[in-house]
């Protein structure tokens, strides 16, 4: 089994993602501040089946494209950008949001399902 290795910090790229994903789930003045909170929160642990098990999502197969190409980097010894987080609310019912790295979620799952991710984390407005 490949032991997954990870950026210090995410990737640029991964924020824009991020974004667009919570765009069609928030208002647009929710989304610029969650951003700014994703970019200065600190890196956190969790458990590869902890995020899925908070947001869920279903694990996707091994042979899903985005999956196997996670997969591929790890097993070529490139690290993994940490994912980006929005905390559910457990009080209203609302699962946590994978803002961006679904697939290294599950990348890392099928690896081993205790698979320490690093994560940014936001917090949405009470």
């Amino acid at each position: 089994m490949s032991k997954v290795t990870w950026k210090a910090e995410p990737e640029a790229h991964d924020y824009p993602a991020a974004a667009s994903y919570l765009s069609l789930v928030a208002t647009s003045t929710l989304v610029s501040n969650l951003i700014v909170q994703l970019k200065t929160a600190p890196i956190e642990q969790y458990k590869a089946k902890d995020i899925l098990r908070a947001s869920g999502l279903p694990l996707l197969a091994q042979d899903d494209p985005h999956v196997a190409a996670d997969l591929a980097k790890v097993k070529n010894n490139k690290a993994l950008s940490p994912v980006l987080l929005i905390r559910g609310n457990l009080g209203h019912a609302i699962a946590l949001q994978i803002a961006d790295g679904y697939h290294r979620v599950c990348a890392s799952y099928h690896l081993g399902e205790t698979t320490d991710i690093p994560c940014r984390v936001a917090d949405q407005p009470h």
